[in-house]
Order: C-alpha cells, then structure tokens, then sequence
C-alpha cells in the first residue's frame, strides 16, 4: 500500500507540475500566421481579398501602422495573421493553399504589431 500511495502522489505531483508549466509557458509564447515568401504576388492578392472579406484590415490600408512596406508579401502576412487569430488559430485557418505558415516568433516590426489573442 505505500507504494501505491508514493506513485499516486508522484502523479499527482507530475500533473500539477506540468499543468503550472503550461500555463507559464502559453503565456510567454504565441504563435502567428504569416506568408510563405516563395508565394507569388497573384496568391498573396487573393489570400489578402479573402481574409479582408472575413475581418478588418484597416491596419494594412495606407496610413495603417502595417501599411508599409507596401508589398503583397508584408500585406499577406499582416491580413492572414488577422484571419487565424479571428478564427481562433486553427492550423487549417493558416493554410491559405499551401501558402501560409505558423510561427512562434513575433513577426511585428517598428509600428506594426501583429495581433495575438490567447
């Protein structure tokens, strides 16, 4: 019966702890959709028109703290991030055909932040 005990509370321990880590963790780290830059302009065009047609992308307008660099590239990667994080990032909402990739490392720059929602 102590061995029982030992291992129950050993469990108990390992979950506790790896629950704490977890949570520390999530929060210090997130993760981010962003073009693939191998993309053709064309791709980065319509995955631009389809995740503005689902959220606002303001921010990418000129005068948008995201507006420059004015390229599809930079473009995509601001208006994807927008989607997946609306949509509660799912890796199937960076997916863009083939063309969007996560992240764990913030892509924002300067004044443009990209959006991350826990």
């Amino acid at each position: 019966m102590p061995k029982a005990h030992i291992s129950l509370c050993f469990i108990i321990f390992l979950c506790v702890s790896f629950e704490i880590f977890m949570s520390v963790n999530s929060q210090s780290q997130g993760d981010w959709c962003i073009a693939n830059s191998i993309t053709d302009n064309d791709k980065l065009i319509k995955n631009i028109d389809f995740a503005c047609s689902k959220i606002d992308c303001g921010i990418i307008l000129e005068g948008g703290s995201c507006y420059d660099p004015n390229t599809p590239l930079n473009h995509a990667s601001v208006a994807m991030n927008l989607y997946y994080q609306a949509q509660g990032r799912h890796l199937r909402d960076c997916y863009f055909d083939g063309s969007g990739l996560i992240t764990i490392i913030d892509p924002s720059y300067g004044c443009c932040k990209f959006q991350y929602r826990k």
